[in-house]
């Protein structure tokens, strides 16, 4: 953790803390953490079909976009300045096999996604999640054999799934698997394809998490889900071994790393901003969306004083940058300011 300087501050009265705070612009002038519309990653979650739109009950105000429509939402977020757009596929129940064999066809829906993207707003950055749980009858993130996830045969199908996004204008390639070894497989096959310059955002430190519910309703994989992902994700009692996950992806090749989720792990993006001093992303996932939204939605919260505060938490804490699904309406606040 950061190690704090000897309080050498005189004692009250000659101190007066409420000094700096008294107004507008010495409380602006004074603050530590900031945000700005450059910090903003926006998650955007697509579906099949023409002109489609479909609202997730579970995240009120969030939507399924079909790729027309997503091209225009990244039109959008390109010009209120938001750097980065990340997608998510909801692939049709039909397309879904217990190998994921969807997820490395050329033409699935992410990959007619990024070439739409790319092709209308080339200067947005396009993040692709790596996992096969979008495309698994069983919802795991990996190849399965009995109850097992199985995690050597599964970096060779993530290795083809990363080249295919990449080869479609992907630019960030963010494995999510949290299977062992998978960003070295990831580069090593990023490197002999000629893509050297490809960014990788690994989930270093993902937890089990139960504030993922609604992503999963999101990609229609919550129902088909079988088995325990906590053989693979983090437990949330751990922390050091975060730091280990983390050192062990930087090594691997990692340009970048995320935590996630966000808020119940702030301890542990501080810990690893200041540890390694790499970009350091988090994740205010749906579960932490679907809260914050519910409370406003029912007046118990002011909606634009808690994502605030919460985003602000997040840089407070070491992140660099913040994928939140809230993105578009802050990016809309910060600029009209």
């Amino acid at each position: 953790m950061r190690k704090l300087k000897p309080h050498t501050a005189a004692s009250f009265p000659a101190t007066r803390m409420r000094r700096t705070r008294a107004a507008d612009w010495s409380r602006r002038l004074t603050r530590e953490s900031t945000l700005s519309i450059d910090d903003l990653l926006w998650p955007i979650f697509l579906t099949a079909g023409k002109n489609t739109r479909s609202p997730i009950a579970s995240m009120p105000g969030v939507d399924r976009l079909s790729v027309d429509l997503a091209v225009e939402a990244a039109r959008e977020a390109s010009d209120l300045g938001i750097p980065v757009i990340a997608l998510f596929p909801a692939t049709d129940p039909t397309l879904k096999s217990d190998d994921g064999q969807e997820a490395l066809n050329p033409d699935n829906l992410v990959c007619r996604a990024v070439r739409g993207i790319k092709k209308a707003v080339p200067g947005i950055g396009v993040l692709c999640d790596v996992a096969l749980d979008p495309y698994t009858s069983h919802g795991h993130d990996g190849l399965i054999e009995g109850e097992r996830i199985v995690n050597d045969a599964t970096l060779e199908v993530l290795a083809k799934q990363a080249l295919v996004q990449v080869e479609a204008g992907c630019d960030i390639i963010a494995p999510s698997d949290m299977m062992d070894g998978r960003v070295g497989a990831i580069r090593t096959a990023l490197e002999a394809a000629g893509h050297q310059d490809t960014l990788i955002m690994a989930y270093a430190a993902k937890y089990a998490s139960g504030f993922y519910g609604p992503f999963r309703d999101a990609l229609g994989s919550k129902a088909a889900l079988k088995g325990d992902k906590r053989t693979y994700q983090m437990d949330p009692g751990n922390g050091q071994e975060a730091m280990r996950e983390v050192a062990l992806d930087i090594a691997e090749g990692a340009d970048m790393v995320m935590v996630k989720p966000g808020m119940p792990y702030l301890d542990i993006v501080a810990r690893v901003k200041d540890a390694f001093g790499l970009p350091t992303f988090v994740y205010q996932v749906s579960g932490e969306y679907a809260m914050l939204a519910a409370a406003a939605g029912n007046g118990w919260l002011d909606r634009d004083k808690v994502v605030m505060e919460s985003l602000i938490a997040f840089k407070r804490a070491g992140a660099d940058g913040v994928l939140t699904y809230f993105a578009l309406e802050v990016a809309r606040k910060l600029r009209s300011r």
